[in-house]
């Protein structure tokens, strides 16, 4: 089953944050580890990953430096800032108080909760 990709939009942002907190990586890396953990629901492309890395720099969230690898080739990383990582904690919470709403009204509104 393919998943509306409205329902995908809102939440990039707080996927990539998550990404960054367990380690710096680099663009590709970041597209295939989120598509890996997420059993391919998460399926980004380049033209989406970039202007919201680049956005996400621009606002101080993330960092990227330049390093070299063994082939000699510049790859670009990035980097959670601690302003990054209050966000992440912020988004996080909004999501989890969104999707409990969510199945709540899913599974029967409030009296699922009380069961």
């Amino acid at each position: 089953m393919s998943i509306d990709k409205s329902l995908l939009t809102g939440s990039t942002t707080v996927l990539i944050l998550k990404l960054l907190e367990e380690k710096d990586m680099y663009g590709y890396e970041m597209i295939s580890n989120l598509a890996k953990k997420s059993n391919h629901t998460f399926d980004l492309k380049a033209g989406t990953l970039y202007p919201l890395l680049h956005n996400l720099e621009k606002n101080g969230i993330v960092e990227s430096y330049e390093e070299s690898t063994a082939s000699e080739r510049t790859r670009k990383y990035y980097h959670l800032t601690e302003k990054g990582k209050d966000v992440l904690k912020i988004k996080e919470k909004e999501w989890h108080e969104y999707s409990t709403a969510v199945n709540r009204v899913l599974n029967g509104g409030l009296s699922f909760a009380t069961r």
